[in-house]
Protein backbone atom coordinates (compact mmCIF):
# COMPACT_ATOMS: atom_id res chain seq x y z
CA UNK A 1 0.00 0.00 0.00
CA UNK A 2 1.15 2.96 -1.23
CA UNK A 3 2.01 6.41 1.66
CA UNK A 4 -1.09 8.01 -0.15
CA UNK A 5 -3.21 4.76 0.24
CA UNK A 6 -2.10 4.55 3.84
CA UNK A 7 -3.09 8.36 4.90
CA UNK A 8 -6.68 7.59 2.91
CA UNK A 9 -6.70 4.47 4.82
CA UNK A 10 -6.21 6.15 7.98
CA UNK A 11 -8.22 9.13 7.36
CA UNK A 12 -11.25 6.84 6.45
CA UNK A 13 -10.63 5.03 9.52
CA UNK A 14 -10.53 7.96 11.77
CA UNK A 15 -13.79 9.59 10.18
CA UNK A 16 -15.67 5.74 11.28
CA UNK A 17 -14.79 6.03 14.78
CA UNK A 18 -15.48 9.81 15.22
CA UNK A 19 -19.09 9.13 13.36
CA UNK A 20 -19.49 5.63 16.05
CA UNK A 21 -18.35 7.91 19.01
CA UNK A 22 -20.77 10.83 17.90
CA UNK A 23 -23.49 7.78 17.22
CA UNK A 24 -23.02 6.26 20.53
CA UNK A 25 -22.93 9.74 22.38
CA UNK A 26 -26.10 11.08 20.49
CA UNK A 27 -27.75 7.75 21.25
CA UNK A 28 -27.22 7.34 25.06
CA UNK A 29 -26.38 10.94 26.16
CA UNK A 30 -23.58 12.62 27.31
CA UNK A 31 -23.38 14.80 30.08
CA UNK A 32 -20.08 17.38 30.89
CA UNK A 33 -19.80 20.52 32.96
CA UNK A 34 -17.92 23.28 31.27
CA UNK A 35 -15.16 24.40 33.48
CA UNK A 36 -12.52 27.35 33.22
CA UNK A 37 -9.61 28.42 34.71
CA UNK A 38 -7.76 31.72 35.22
CA UNK A 39 -4.57 32.29 34.76
CA UNK A 40 -3.36 28.87 32.41
CA UNK A 41 -0.28 30.09 33.34
CA UNK A 42 0.64 30.75 37.63
CA UNK A 43 4.12 33.06 38.07
CA UNK A 44 5.10 33.51 41.24
CA UNK A 45 7.56 36.51 41.66
CA UNK A 46 10.86 36.39 43.79
CA UNK A 47 9.73 36.66 47.60
CA UNK A 48 5.88 36.21 46.80
CA UNK A 49 4.11 33.57 48.80
CA UNK A 50 0.12 33.33 47.87
CA UNK A 51 -2.16 33.83 44.90
CA UNK A 52 -5.25 32.42 43.53
CA UNK A 53 -7.13 30.52 40.46
CA UNK A 54 -10.25 31.72 39.33
CA UNK A 55 -12.41 28.90 38.48
CA UNK A 56 -15.94 29.26 36.77
CA UNK A 57 -18.72 27.11 36.12
CA UNK A 58 -20.04 27.63 32.92
CA UNK A 59 -22.47 24.95 32.70
CA UNK A 60 -26.32 24.62 33.89
CA UNK A 61 -25.69 22.12 36.91
CA UNK A 62 -23.85 22.78 40.09
CA UNK A 63 -20.50 20.88 39.55
CA UNK A 64 -17.56 19.97 42.46
CA UNK A 65 -14.13 20.07 41.68
CA UNK A 66 -10.98 18.67 43.72
CA UNK A 67 -7.53 20.90 44.07
CA UNK A 68 -4.73 19.19 44.42
CA UNK A 69 -0.59 20.39 44.22
CA UNK A 70 1.91 18.30 42.98
CA UNK A 71 5.86 18.72 42.91
CA UNK A 72 6.89 18.62 38.62
CA UNK A 73 10.21 17.49 37.61
CA UNK A 74 10.93 16.14 34.26
CA UNK A 75 13.08 12.72 34.01
CA UNK A 76 13.60 10.01 30.94
CA UNK A 77 12.04 12.66 29.05
CA UNK A 78 8.37 12.64 30.87
CA UNK A 79 7.16 14.97 33.43
CA UNK A 80 6.58 13.68 36.78
CA UNK A 81 4.35 14.67 39.23
CA UNK A 82 4.59 13.99 43.51
CA UNK A 83 2.11 15.55 45.52
CA UNK A 84 3.24 18.33 47.07
CA UNK A 85 3.77 20.26 50.95
CA UNK A 86 4.99 23.12 49.47
CA UNK A 87 1.67 24.72 47.85
CA UNK A 88 -1.46 24.65 49.87
CA UNK A 89 -4.58 24.57 48.00
CA UNK A 90 -7.56 26.68 49.86
CA UNK A 91 -9.85 25.24 49.43
CA UNK A 92 -9.28 21.48 48.17
CA UNK A 93 -12.65 20.30 47.77
CA UNK A 94 -15.83 22.71 46.63
CA UNK A 95 -18.95 22.31 44.64
CA UNK A 96 -19.83 25.87 42.46
CA UNK A 97 -23.19 26.57 41.35
CA UNK A 98 -24.14 27.21 37.82
CA UNK A 99 -22.59 30.57 36.54
CA UNK A 100 -20.30 31.17 39.17
CA UNK A 101 -16.81 31.73 39.54
CA UNK A 102 -14.57 30.03 42.72
CA UNK A 103 -11.25 31.70 43.90
CA UNK A 104 -8.71 28.82 44.94
CA UNK A 105 -6.03 30.23 47.09
CA UNK A 106 -2.85 29.15 46.65
CA UNK A 107 -0.08 29.17 49.59
CA UNK A 108 3.60 28.56 48.91
CA UNK A 109 5.27 27.32 52.39
CA UNK A 110 9.03 27.66 51.18
CA UNK A 111 10.73 30.35 49.39
CA UNK A 112 12.82 28.84 46.21
CA UNK A 113 16.72 29.12 46.98
CA UNK A 114 19.08 29.78 44.09
CA UNK A 115 16.58 27.89 41.15
CA UNK A 116 12.71 28.21 40.20
CA UNK A 117 10.94 26.14 41.87
CA UNK A 118 7.92 24.42 39.34
CA UNK A 119 4.76 22.57 40.47
CA UNK A 120 1.13 21.83 38.57
CA UNK A 121 -2.49 22.13 40.41
CA UNK A 122 -4.59 19.52 39.28
CA UNK A 123 -8.76 20.53 39.26
CA UNK A 124 -10.53 17.20 39.11
CA UNK A 125 -14.16 17.55 38.46
CA UNK A 126 -16.22 14.93 40.46
CA UNK A 127 -18.85 13.12 38.63
CA UNK A 128 -22.59 13.91 40.33
CA UNK A 129 -25.30 11.37 40.39
CA UNK A 130 -25.74 9.33 37.23
CA UNK A 131 -28.76 9.93 34.89
CA UNK A 132 -29.42 6.40 33.47
CA UNK A 133 -29.14 6.16 29.67
CA UNK A 134 -26.49 9.31 30.28
CA UNK A 135 -22.46 9.30 29.84
CA UNK A 136 -20.44 10.95 32.40
CA UNK A 137 -17.62 13.26 31.11
CA UNK A 138 -15.72 14.61 33.53
CA UNK A 139 -12.64 17.16 33.48
CA UNK A 140 -9.14 17.15 34.39
CA UNK A 141 -6.83 20.88 34.02
CA UNK A 142 -3.41 21.16 34.79
CA UNK A 143 -2.10 24.68 35.87
CA UNK A 144 1.88 24.74 35.69
CA UNK A 145 3.49 27.26 38.69
CA UNK A 146 6.79 28.87 38.34
CA UNK A 147 8.00 29.61 41.84
CA UNK A 148 10.69 32.80 41.45
CA UNK A 149 14.19 32.35 43.16
CA UNK A 150 14.87 35.55 45.23
CA UNK A 151 18.08 35.83 42.92
CA UNK A 152 18.22 36.35 39.06
CA UNK A 153 17.42 33.06 37.30
CA UNK A 154 17.43 32.12 33.31
CA UNK A 155 17.36 29.33 31.65
CA UNK A 156 20.71 27.95 30.06
CA UNK A 157 20.41 25.86 26.97
CA UNK A 158 22.97 23.14 25.56
CA UNK A 159 21.27 21.37 22.06
CA UNK A 160 22.71 18.36 19.76
CA UNK A 161 21.23 16.12 17.95
CA UNK A 162 21.52 12.18 18.30
CA UNK A 163 20.93 9.27 15.61
CA UNK A 164 19.02 6.44 17.30
CA UNK A 165 18.91 3.71 14.57
CA UNK A 166 16.26 5.48 11.92
CA UNK A 167 15.59 8.15 13.93
CA UNK A 168 17.22 11.76 14.75
CA UNK A 169 16.57 13.45 17.75
CA UNK A 170 16.85 16.91 18.74
CA UNK A 171 18.47 17.10 22.87
CA UNK A 172 18.37 20.07 24.92
CA UNK A 173 19.21 20.31 28.40
CA UNK A 174 18.76 23.07 30.66
CA UNK A 175 21.66 24.20 33.22
CA UNK A 176 20.35 27.65 34.08
CA UNK A 177 18.56 28.85 36.98
CA UNK A 178 14.81 28.84 35.35
CA UNK A 179 12.13 26.89 33.02
CA UNK A 180 12.98 27.24 29.36
CA UNK A 181 9.62 27.30 26.66
CA UNK A 182 10.66 26.32 23.10
CA UNK A 183 8.13 26.97 20.16
CA UNK A 184 8.97 26.67 16.51
CA UNK A 185 11.54 24.57 16.66
CA UNK A 186 13.16 23.85 13.38
CA UNK A 187 16.76 22.26 12.28
CA UNK A 188 17.78 23.05 9.03
CA UNK A 189 20.83 20.89 6.69
CA UNK A 190 23.61 22.55 5.23
CA UNK A 191 21.70 21.49 2.18
CA UNK A 192 18.32 22.86 2.76
CA UNK A 193 16.70 20.19 4.34
CA UNK A 194 13.85 21.21 7.32
CA UNK A 195 13.75 18.99 9.86
CA UNK A 196 10.43 19.95 12.43
CA UNK A 197 9.14 18.38 14.85
CA UNK A 198 7.42 15.19 14.24
CA UNK A 199 4.71 15.61 17.00
CA UNK A 200 3.15 18.12 19.05
CA UNK A 201 5.00 18.01 22.53
CA UNK A 202 4.42 20.29 25.71
CA UNK A 203 7.50 22.98 25.37
CA UNK A 204 8.65 23.07 28.46
CA UNK A 205 12.33 22.30 29.86
CA UNK A 206 12.38 22.35 33.31
CA UNK A 207 15.92 23.11 35.37
CA UNK A 208 17.91 20.43 35.05
CA UNK A 209 16.06 18.72 33.11
CA UNK A 210 16.97 16.60 29.77
CA UNK A 211 14.79 16.39 26.83
CA UNK A 212 14.59 14.67 23.99
CA UNK A 213 12.14 15.14 20.40
CA UNK A 214 11.96 13.08 17.55
CA UNK A 215 12.33 15.16 14.54
CA UNK A 216 10.79 14.77 11.11
CA UNK A 217 14.09 13.38 8.60
CA UNK A 218 11.24 12.84 5.85
CA UNK A 219 14.00 10.66 4.76
CA UNK A 220 17.48 12.49 5.38
CA UNK A 221 19.66 11.36 7.19
CA UNK A 222 22.74 13.25 8.92
CA UNK A 223 25.71 11.69 9.74
CA UNK A 224 27.69 12.00 12.84
CA UNK A 225 30.01 14.80 12.49
CA UNK A 226 27.49 16.62 10.45
CA UNK A 227 26.43 20.56 11.72
CA UNK A 228 22.79 21.54 11.33
CA UNK A 229 21.00 24.99 12.54
CA UNK A 230 18.48 25.12 14.95
CA UNK A 231 16.34 28.03 15.25
CA UNK A 232 13.74 28.21 17.92
CA UNK A 233 11.79 30.49 20.08
CA UNK A 234 12.71 30.38 23.97
CA UNK A 235 11.59 32.93 26.82
CA UNK A 236 14.03 35.26 26.04
CA UNK A 237 14.04 35.77 22.25
CA UNK A 238 14.99 33.69 19.07
CA UNK A 239 17.38 30.74 19.38
CA UNK A 240 20.06 30.05 16.69
CA UNK A 241 22.67 27.88 16.84
CA UNK A 242 24.25 25.37 15.49
CA UNK A 243 24.02 21.93 16.56
CA UNK A 244 26.47 18.85 15.61
CA UNK A 245 25.43 15.09 15.62
CA UNK A 246 26.25 12.51 17.52
CA UNK A 247 25.33 8.60 18.00
CA UNK A 248 22.85 8.10 20.96
CA UNK A 249 24.44 6.07 23.24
Amino acid sequence: MTVRNWESFWFTAAARIAAAVALFLASYGAAAQSLSVLPVNVFLSPGQTATSLSVTNSGDKPTSIQVRAYNWSQKDNEDQLTPSNVIVVSPPLVTIPPGSTQVVRLILRQIPAGSEATYRIILDQIPGPGEPGVVQMVLRLSIPVFAAPATKAVPKDQFHLERDGEKLFLVGVNTGQSHETLHDILVTASDGHKLGLKTKVSPYLLVGATRRWELDTQGYAPQPGESLKLTAHGIVGAIEVQVGVATAP
